[in-house]
């Protein structure tokens, strides 16, 4: 399996062609409680490289990594405030270069969790957001003033509980913030934090990664005033767009976390024509507690129920049913059965018995 930088797709390639991530079956490592290399009592990326040759012998492709960015870790490292670097209890960009190119060595891919929705309130950007309603980085976040009468601009509530905006006393403004109040969300109508959100990406893909699984996407088109979070008018515009400048070229699985998608809706994200994603994960279209994965499939879409199963860093894993931030690691479709969802009483299968995330 290649996974270098050159893109492999050409112009002529029939829609109906297999990819190779089609069979992949992918493992999410939380890195946190993975493998701790060092003896701090935090798992790393350097405990994820000695434990490839354990991940190559379960039988999978590639290896989906929780948030490994630098961050103040408020939300399990979904608020990040450097995009471009490894968060210190994880190691390094050179640990990270190393675990790229050994798993490559053994034919896994290196898939990482994209946050683009909303960053760290500790991000340089939303620093320099927060100075005043003239600086040049105020529009990369999206700020209202007070309502009429006083109080939050309207009445969007927080994922997280309670409401969606949170004042900045130095400025006068609320900002916006679908989850934690230190997770203020991007405002992707203005093209620079779409341009530099591209850049970023581009930077990934060149150190070889095989992909990205893309956090809460259903919401980057969101249009506040008018309450609109998921599935905002120019949400699919900005995913075209985002494929034509960043991965459309590679050969790269892209999955999309989009919590309102119905399995009719997925088709606009993953359909072969649409120069969108590969596939989506989206919980409420699942009818058990896991996530359902949807995808162009090389013949025909196909469904399957996403189960989680926490793993410790050297044994293989029992069939406990885990949360999708939890802690551990996941393996994706180990479905005994065609497309139908998993029992939380399964009990655990050999390797060659796990089945890939996309099948057609």
């Amino acid at each position: 399996m290649d996974h270098s930088t050159t893109p492999l797709a050409s112009p002529e390639r029939s829609p109906l062609q297999p990819k190779w991530w089609h069979t992949a079956t992918v493992y999410q490592v939380y890195p946190r409680s993975f493998c701790d290399s060092n003896g701090d009592g935090i798992g790393d990326l350097p405990g994820i490289t000695s434990k490839l040759d354990y991940l190559k012998k379960l039988g999978i492709d590639i290896i989906w990594l929780s948030p490994i960015y630098k961050s103040p870790m408020d939300d399990n490292g979904y608020d990040i405030s450097d995009y471009r670097d490894i968060s210190s209890e994880f190691g390094t960009l050179a640990d990270f270069d190393q675990l790229v190119a050994e798993a490559k060595d053994r034919g896994i891919g290196i898939m990482l969790d994209l946050v683009v929705n909303h960053t760290s309130d500790e991000h340089p950007w939303f620093l320099q957001s927060r100075q005043g309603s003239d600086n040049p980085f105020r529009d990369f976040y999206i700020w209202r003033k007070p309502a009429p009468g006083g109080g939050p601009p309207n009445g969007l509530k927080s994922s997280f509980g309670g409401p969606a905006w949170t004042l900045d006393p130095a400025t006068g403004e609320y900002y916006l913030h679908m989850f934690s109040r230190r997770q203020p969300d991007l405002n992707w109508e203005n093209e620079r934090v779409r341009a530099e959100i591209y850049d970023m990406m581009n930077w990934w893909l060149e150190r070889g990664i095989a992909g990205f699984r893309m956090d809460v996407i259903d919401y980057i088109g969101k249009q506040v005033d008018r309450e609109l979070i998921k599935d905002g008018p120019h949400l699919h515009d900005y995913l075209q767009e985002m494929n034509a400048r960043t991965f459309g070229s590679r050969d790269i699985l892209t999955v999309g976390e989009a919590w309102s998608a119905t399995p009719g809706a997925a088709l606009l994200y993953s359909g072969r024509d649409r120069q969108e994603l590969s596939m989506i994960s989206s919980s409420s279209t699942s009818p058990s507690n896991g996530t359902r994965s949807m995808g162009n499939g090389a013949r025909n879409r196909s469904t399957l129920s996403i189960s989680r199963r926490s793993s410790a860093s050297g044994s293989l894993p029992c069939p406990k049913m885990g949360g999708i931030r939890s802690s551990g690691a996941i393996t994706i479709c180990p479905a005994p059965s065609r497309a139908t969802a998993m029992s939380p009483a399964i009990t655990w299968s050999p390797p060659r018995c796990w089945r890939p995330c996309c099948i057609s």
